[in-house]
């Protein structure tokens, strides 16, 4: 497989764990388990900071005058990127929210 279509597929992988992290910690807060929802946001992050720094060797590359090819696999992972970074900074501004109204705690009964 060419480089291009690899970092493409590897963004697009950061960007679902990301996602589906933050969607996960929206549930956690919402069942009262806010050091879970914690802990899923920052596994989300970790994940965006993978994807973040390939693109941003993308980014360089260019600047240095390297051909970067466009193709829509490498579009789309784009979209999945800034689609997972909205998802995780509107789960987080939600988590604090839930913190704040002081969701009940869950119980092991629940």
């Amino acid at each position: 497989m060419d480089e291009e279509y690899a970092i493409a597929f590897e963004l697009i992988s950061q960007a679902g764990d990301a996602r589906s992290s933050a969607m996960l910690a929206l549930r956690a807060a919402r069942g009262g388990d806010l050091p879970e929802a914690w802990r899923l946001l920052a596994a989300a992050e970790s994940s965006l900071a993978a994807a973040h720094q390939r693109q941003t060797e993308l980014v360089q590359s260019e600047a240095r005058g390297e051909r970067v090819p466009v193709n829509i696999i490498l579009v789309h992972a784009q979209d999945h990127l800034t689609s997972a970074m909205t998802v995780r900074d509107l789960a987080e501004e939600l988590v604090h929210v839930y913190e704040r109204l002081g969701v009940p705690v869950a119980t092991s009964a629940d």
